[in-house]
This record gives C-alpha cells, sequence and structure tokens, in this order.
C-alpha cells in the first residue's frame, strides 16, 4: 500500500467514525505493537487507544512512547492509555504527548481522585480530554466526584484490576455495584455512559452475553482487546432493529395525537423512544 492509498484510507475512516462520546467499542492495543496501528486505526473500532501502561514493561516505555509518537507524526490519530499519576512514567507521558498532533485524548490508568484527572488535564494544556479509568473500590467510591471533576470527558472502568483490587468474582452480580456506580456518577456529572472492561478471550457468545450485561446496566461502551471484537460489540451496544420500529412507531403515534402526554408511562416511554431513535441515527440502525 502506498502512503497515498494510506492516507486517504486514513481520511475516509475518519470521516465515518463515531464520535467519542458515542463510542462503542474502544480498542485497547499495546503501544509496542507499532506493526499493527494502521490496521487498528481502519478496524470497525469507534475509538482507538495505545496502551502505553499495564501492557507495557517498566524498562521499554520509552520505546513505547516513542512509536507512538511516530505513527502519530506519520498521519495516526488514537487515544492513549497513559500511566497512573504520580508515576515517573506518568511525567514522562504528560510530557512527551502535550500538543502532539494526533492525540484524540488520553485514558488515565488506575484514577482513584479528581486531583488526579486535573492535574492531568493541566499538564497536558488544559484542551486534551481526559477519560479517567477506575480499577479500584477507593476510585468507584469516588467515581461521582471524579465525574464532576472538570476535565473528565467519560468514565471508564477497569473491570479486570478492580477484580484483583477486592476479589469480586468476574460475574454480572458481582460487577453490578461498580457498574452501576460508575453509570449514576456519570449521569450526576453530565458526562456520557461510561465505557465498561474488557470481555478476556476469543468467545464471541461470552463477549455478547457480557456486552449486553453492560448495556442492561446502562452502559454504552466496552473495551476490545481484540481486531475481532468491536464488530460484535458495536452490534450489542447499538439499538436492536425491532426497538428502534417500536421508537418510530411510537414517536409516529405521539406526533398524531398532538404530542400530549396521556399519563404517567407515557414520559419514559418518549424518553426511551428518541433515545433509541438518536442512537439509530448515529449508528446507522434501520427498524427491523
Amino acid at each position: 500500500m502506498t502512503t497515498d492509498d494510506l492516507t486517504a484510507l486514513r481520511h475516509h475512516r475518519e470521516s465515518r467514525r463515531v464520535d467519542a462520546a458515542n463510542a462503542r467499542s474502544w480498542l485497547l492495543l499495546n503501544a509496542l505493537r507499532t506493526q499493527d496501528f494502521d490496521a487498528a486505526q481502519l478496524s470497525r473500532a469507534d475509538q482507538l487507544v495505545l496502551d502505553c501502561e499495564d501492557a507495557v514493561d517498566e524498562s521499554r516505555k520509552d520505546e513505547a512512547r516513542d512509536g507512538v509518537l511516530g505513527w502519530f507524526a506519520d498521519g495516526g490519530r488514537a487515544w492513549v492509555r497513559i500511566n497512573e499519576r504520580g508515576s515517573d512514567a506518568w511525567s514522562d507521558d504528560v510530557r512527551a504527548f502535550r500538543d502532539v498532533e494526533g492525540l484524540c485524548g488520553v485514558m488515565l490508568a488506575k484514577t482513584e481522585s479528581p486531583d488526579q484527572v486535573v492535574d492531568t488535564a493541566q499538564r497536558l494544556g488544559g484542551h486534551v480530554p481526559v477519560m479517567p479509568l477506575v480499577e479500584s473500590a477507593l476510585g468507584i467510591e469516588d467515581a461521582v466526584s471524579i465525574a464532576r471533576t472538570p476535565g473528565s470527558f467519560r468514565l471508564a472502568f477497569g473491570s479486570g484490576d478492580y477484580r484483583r483490587d477486592t476479589g469480586a468474582a468476574n460475574e454480572p452480580l458481582a460487577m453490578a455495584y461498580p457498574r452501576s456506580r460508575l453509570v449514576t456518577a456519570s449521569r450526576i456529572g453530565g458526562l456520557p455512559g461510561p465505557v465498561d472492561g474488557p470481555t478476556v478471550g476469543s468467545s464471541h457468545p461470552l463477549l455478547r452475553e457480557q456486552s449486553g450485561d453492560a448495556v442492561a446496566m446502562g452502559m454504552t461502551g466496552r473495551l476490545c482487546l481484540d481486531l475481532e471484537q468491536p464488530a460484535v460489540v458495536n452490534e450489542v451496544l447499538s439499538p436492536a432493529p425491532a426497538d428502534v420500529a417500536w421508537a418510530i412507531d411510537f414517536l409516529a403515534e405521539f406526533e398524531a395525537s398532538g404530542s400530549v402526554i396521556r399519563d404517567g408511562s407515557d414520559k419514559p416511554r418518549l424518553a426511551r423512544a428518541r433515545l433509541i431513535n438518536q442512537r439509530a441515527e448515529l449508528f446507522g440502525i434501520e427498524p427491523s
């Protein structure tokens, strides 16, 4: 593929990309895998996150950072998961990525307090979106304050580290509380719905099941770990065609009646129909 071909493909993909506030699939890719960056950017993932944190050994942080910066310089675009506030690697990250063209935003690892978000946003110049990745019991309990912090763009759930911190099982019941906390905090903070943690493994039935659990809790995005997961996540986190058909019919009936609320049940149904219709238009979902 020539440079011109790649540039054209990138331009086409970016012009059709779902914006970060509404993105369903967030593809997390080891920042050392520079050979896969282009394929990841052109994949079906709504957003790409290059991981300079957990996926990279301390001895190779500089190498990973340089690889990302070089790719940005060649026209790449992505989010970057940076290291936790207070670490030497965090200082190097915010210094390196400040004012870099191609950086869409940063995912801040192991966020546990509003100050960590504020410090990161300020060190990046005050204009880079910061997605706090909440990965501990302390972070979950302070989720409302984190969501209300200037600079917080959208909350994400580091489910693996949360389970390690708390000893919780990877089961819907065990994950219900932290997911609910993040959904409620996002609503209170006026943020988009939160991004759920990833499904580990290649089982698509399990991915569908766990993505459905996240949707049921009110989460609107999911981290993905390989190039095949985004297609499944996008499907599960989009309105079903049957729901789109219901929403269109309900809104048409409501408008035909003169937009009059008949009883208390109309208000939640109207809100749900409008949300489904909005997301269907955003993601190009046709009614069944």
